[in-house]
């Protein structure tokens, strides 16, 4: 499988500037005319991000790859750029999918369009090392107006705090997972919302900061959060995403596939959970 340089995010601001990846979306039979497919990821550690060697990591990278080969596309040039930047990228044609795992919600079904999912994940909280102000969910910013916490632009868990009544005001937002940490650390926030994986994998970065053991799973409408997660494409490219999902639900038969997701922290429980929903009930979901 080949793997073309990395695009930092600097370089893929400008490259779009320029109009590079303008062209109008693409079918299957035009990727492959083409020679290669322009994915994106968010960098975000375990879901899709770049290793330490500057090739693609996470259940969404390596699970694309293996669903493109057998596509007979064997050449990806990956763009890393903001979370926040993945659907409006996709939107403008810039690439032709996004291997993120970003949470299939029917507001972003609105926007692009969706593979089955790939993945199933909870929530979680990172504070400052020993927890000062005893925070164990998202529930808690609703009740202690004075704590604050920090969350990605364009991620989620906006949209479950302000269900849980937590004010915009008590909300820091920042444009990279990178910058939780310092931002829990330095006092700027007393927390970082995201998924209990994000969470967990950040934690561990920083003796300034701990993850939250006894974490109290949001519950809204009744119903403790779980996000399942899956590919983007833009609203125009259906062939091309009904074929990857062809190939995509037979992978998802097989260990190979198990395998991958185990290997980045994905518990069983996770992988099962992944395949009791479809897009289908994700994206009428209310």
């Amino acid at each position: 499988m080949k793997r073309n340089v990395i695009i930092s995010t600097l370089s893929t601001v400008l490259l779009f500037a320029m109009g590079v990846g303008s062209a109008s979306a693409v079918t299957l039979q035009q990727v492959k005319d083409r020679g290669y497919a322009r994915v994106a990821v968010a960098n975000e550690i375990p879901y899709g991000y770049v290793g330490a060697e500057g090739k693609p990591e996470g259940p969404g990278p390596l699970v694309a790859e293996h669903v493109l080969k057998q596509l007979g596309i064997d050449d990806i040039q990956w763009s890393v750029t903001a979370f926040g930047s993945l659907i409006p990228g996709l939107k403008a044609n810039r690439f032709d999918m996004t291997a993120a795992e970003m949470a299939i919600l029917p507001q972003r079904c609105q926007q692009v369009i969706y593979s089955e999912p790939n993945t199933t994940y909870g929530e979680g909280l990172m504070v400052k090392h020993g927890n000062p102000k005893n925070l164990h969910g998202y529930a808690d910013f609703a009740k202690m107006s004075n704590a604050k916490v920090a969350i990605m632009a364009g991620a989620d868990q906006l949209d479950m705090l302000h269900k849980l009544g937590v004010s915009d005001s008590q909300m820091v937002t920042i444009q990279n997972n990178a910058d939780a940490i310092s931002t829990v650390a330095t006092g700027r926030a007393d927390a970082y919302a995201a998924t209990g994986l994000t969470a967990a994998q950040l934690a561990q970065k920083s003796d300034k900061v701990q993850l939250v053991d006894n974490f109290d799973d949001p519950v809204i409408d009744g119903k403790p959060v779980r996000s399942w997660g899956g590919f983007t494409f833009n609203k125009d490219s259906e062939d091309f995403r009904d074929a990857f999902n062809k190939e995509l639900v037979k992978f998802k038969k097989t260990d190979e596939w198990r395998n991958i997701l185990a290997k980045y922290g994905f518990s069983s429980t996770d992988i099962n959970q992944s395949l009791k929903k479809t897009t289908e009930e994700l994206c009428s979901a209310e």
